[in-house]
């Protein structure tokens, strides 16, 4: 079985591991988010897919969900010293040879995809780690204040900062990878991770090409709520709702979301038991929605959503 997965970075590592457990002889896609990629310090810093490189690899910090464990910031120190880069926004030192190598892979003229690959062939993953674009699409927020790019408004400001809108500054240009075209069209399983709606599947389904290979794509599409019970599985998901105008509620996201059949992505939303209340509502739209136990908790757990999410795949397959 081929299955891919279009993520984000803590919430998609989660469900990825999941599904790894849940379907070990599958060959596993997972085409990343890259609208929170950004030059800091003079490397190129990627932390969705670095959060599911590592998450994946078994070398991330699991009491933050992100980062590598055993980590020390020397470098960090050094950097805010001589006034360089951002004081609030932390490079580790194992992080920073990361993103050194990626900088060095790609100042030699290869595409994001050719040094994502050669970065993540370190690490046993178990799956192939995708860039869903080799072209640049930092995420910029536009508030009161002026507009400053999403990292400092998600770390720095915490999300505080009132936010009017989300940029994806040259999202017109992008174009989907060829790489990540070819992972949607040959799947036999397109799935959604429970990541942020608005800036990491948002972000990806903005990119010139997404939709049309979702369109056409011969797989089910199912995804995963990243909302319980009107809460946000990880980050501040909730509060990126609020900026587009949608409601927290698991059934409102996938009906932002829609039904394929009616010019969305979705064929199938699994939501959480406790929003089982949005199951009708949802059908009506022509989504095939199940309430099914949904939280990512490390191990079986994690494994069993992804099995309800193939499952659901299956059924709408026939």
């Amino acid at each position: 079985m081929r299955i891919t997965v279009l993520a984000g970075g803590v919430g998609g590592a989660r469900f990825a591991l999941g599904l790894r457990d849940a379907a070990p002889d599958a060959a596993i896609t997972v085409v990343a988010n890259v609208g929170d990629d950004m030059w800091l310090a003079g490397v190129k810093v990627c932390p969705d897919l670095d959060s599911l490189m590592y998450a994946l690899a078994g070398v991330v910090d699991g009491d933050r969900g992100w980062g590598r464990a055993g980590e020390s910031e020397r470098v960090a120190g050094e950097l805010t010293a001589y006034g360089v880069g951002w004081p609030w926004f932390t490079l580790g030192d194992l992080d920073l040879g990361t993103h050194l190598a990626r900088t060095a892979l790609l100042r030699e003229g290869r595409t994001l995809t050719e040094a994502t690959a050669q970065l993540a062939a370190r690490w046993p993953l178990g799956v192939t780690l995708l860039p869903v674009t080799d072209d640049e699409v930092p995420t910029h927020v536009v508030t009161d204040e002026g507009v400053i790019h999403f990292e400092e408004w998600w770390v720095r400001t915490r999300a505080q900062l009132p936010a009017q809108r989300f940029v994806q500054h040259g999202a017109e240009r992008a174009r989907i990878s060829h790489a990540a075209r070819a992972a949607i069209a040959d799947a036999d399983v397109v799935l959604i991770a429970p990541s942020n709606p608005v800036v990491s599947i948002g972000t990806i389904l903005g990119l010139p090409g997404v939709r049309d290979a979702l369109e056409t794509a011969a797989a089910p599409v199912v995804g995963v709520a990243p909302i319980i019970g009107g809460r946000a599985l990880r980050g501040m998901a909730a509060t990126c709702l609020a900026v587009i105008g949608v409601e927290a509620d698991a059934a409102a996201v996938a009906a932002h979301y829609g039904a394929r059949s009616q010019g969305g992505i979705l064929d199938g939303w699994l939501l959480a038991e406790e929003d089982e209340a949005g199951l009708a509502g949802l059908r009506s739209l022509g989504i095939r929605a199940e309430a099914r136990p949904l939280l990512l908790t490390p191990g079986e757990p994690a494994a069993q959503v992804a099995r309800e999410a193939l499952a659901l795949a299956a059924a709408i397959a026939g």
